[in-house]
């Protein structure tokens, strides 16, 4: 699998990231274990989990299969902090909850470096300088190589980057990522927040690049039984994207699949995999077979003319 440098930094990961947000729910220890050896030995490096993926549980999981699996040099891990939601209030980048929550995530990961800390939201209520002195210590303590930012504005991130870049050479941790929704069902990243995120030094690390699955063509003759829009507690995810507008763009990522030969799924990948601000695109399959699936997908590259009708196509904002 290809490997990409992150924001110019001595960081490279794959191109394709393993997003691990169901595991410990909806994907049990063991396909999570068959998934994780599948990844890696294909080439996969990049490991993406959070502080508060299934309570905590993901991280854990995660740092058993560092034990049992694969080796942890051979991954890449990015996890992510400041979302709070049994708090008083719900985002806490306070130097106090970072560095303690810092912490939390090694016991559950069971090692004593997180390669990529990410903060996962803007807290409005502590000051950035704090925020990011914070994070300044987690690298220089050792407990963490690189940092980004999860979802921000783009002012939210030009301001971050901005403070880590106006001081070279004094202990700052310049900001590497940028994480962010991106597809050809969610464009709104190119309001602003990509150009926000060259400028400031930073690349992309875009999640949902299948639309929340959509973009593979399931829902095109309604809810199959076993997907995640028939899920409870998934279907509020997903619904979004079962609109017409969206229902138009399936058709054309369907429609440009039959003329290449290839799975929709394919295209719309290739589609966000392959921008030129996307360090890697992160994907979470329930199923080894659907990682498999996506796995086989590495050397499927859209000609520009596909690339620049698929842009028309999907051109028209959400709703």
């Amino acid at each position: 699998m290809e490997q990409r440098q992150v924001g110019g930094s001595g960081l490279w990961v794959s191109r394709t990231a393993l997003g691990t947000m169901t595991w410990g729910k909806d994907t049990e220890e063991d396909d999570a274990a068959d998934q994780l050896s599948a990844f890696v030995d294909a080439g996969g490096t990049l490991v993406d989990t959070a502080d508060i993926y299934t309570g905590g549980h993901s991280e854990r999981i995660v740092g058993r299969l560092l034990r049992s699996v694969v080796r942890r040099d051979d991954v890449i891990i990015a996890t992510k902090v400041g979302h709070t939601p049994e708090r008083h209030r719900p985002r806490d980048a306070s130097r106090r909850h970072l560095l303690a929550s810092l912490d939390a995530s090694l016991r559950r990961l069971q090692t004593d470096h997180i390669d990529l800390w990410q903060l996962h939201v803007h807290d409005p209520d502590t000051p950035a300088e704090e925020t990011l002195s914070a994070m300044d210590t987690a690298v220089t303590s050792g407990k963490v190589r690189y940092v980004g930012v999860g979802d921000l504005a783009p002012w939210q991130l030009t301001k971050y980057a901005t403070w880590q870049r106006a001081a070279p050479g004094r202990g700052r941790a310049l900001i590497v990522s940028a994480g962010t929704e991106f597809s050809l069902l969610n464009r709104r990243a190119e309001g602003g927040l990509l150009a926000a995120a060259a400028d400031g030094g930073a690349d992309v690390i875009a999640w949902s690049p299948l639309g929340r699955g959509v973009l593979s063509g399931k829902y095109r003759n309604g809810v199959p039984s076993d997907s995640r829009a028939a899920m409870p507690h998934m279907a509020p995810y997903v619904e979004p994207y079962l609109d017409e507008r969206s229902r138009r763009v399936v058709e054309s990522v369907c429609t440009a699949a039959e003329g290449l030969g290839v799975s929709p799924l394919a295209v719309a990948l290739s589609w966000v995999r392959d921008h030129a601000t996307v360090a890697a695109a992160t994907v979470g399959p329930r199923s080894t077979a659907q990682l498999e699936e996506i796995l086989s997908l590495e050397s499927v590259e859209l000609p520009r003319e596909i690339r620049e009708a698929l842009d028309d196509a999907s051109s028209a904002p959400p709703s």
